[in-house]
């Protein structure tokens, strides 16, 4: 014998699957932008002494979906992209890589998305732990000191 099927289950555990999947995508989605990290300290304290510039260290991992949701609204937004490169040389340190064990010691990283701003030489002046929006993040752009 045959049971009737509800329509409201049907309908309710094909809205979860939609919602589910919209959300695993939102997450880890990460459009392209013209952002130039680097990925070397020395180059980037060499630069920062050059251009009178700040650097910002952006402590992130592949599986962070934080990080992504940054990357995506901040790094990707073109205001923010233009106050990072008028005030930083910014940095992606990927937290996994194990050459960048004793950077990520020094600066006490435990957790991310970590943004560490820094002097040219390597003096700490502002940080964000955790996901920061955008707003937040330009205000913090907007109150650094320039060297």
């Amino acid at each position: 014998m045959k049971t009737k099927s509800y329509p409201f289950w049907r309908w309710f555990w094909l809205t979860f699957l939609v919602v589910s999947l919209w959300y695993a995508w939102y997450s880890f989605y990460v459009p392209s932008n013209d952002m130039v990290w680097n990925d070397d300290m020395v180059s980037a304290q060499k630069l920062a002494d050059s251009s009178g510039k700040n650097i910002m260290l952006f402590f992130t991992g592949e599986w962070c979906s934080p990080c992504r949701i940054m990357k995506r609204e901040i790094f990707g937004d073109k205001e923010a992209m233009s106050a990072i490169n008028a005030k930083v040389i910014p940095v992606e340190i990927n937290i996994d890589d194990p050459n960048v064990k004793e950077l990520a010691k020094h600066y006490n990283i435990g957790a991310t998305p970590t943004t560490v701003f820094i002097d040219s030489e390597g003096n700490v002046i502002d940080y964000a732990v955790g996901k920061v929006g955008r707003t937040e993040f330009l205000e913090i752009l907007k109150n650094l000191n320039l060297p």
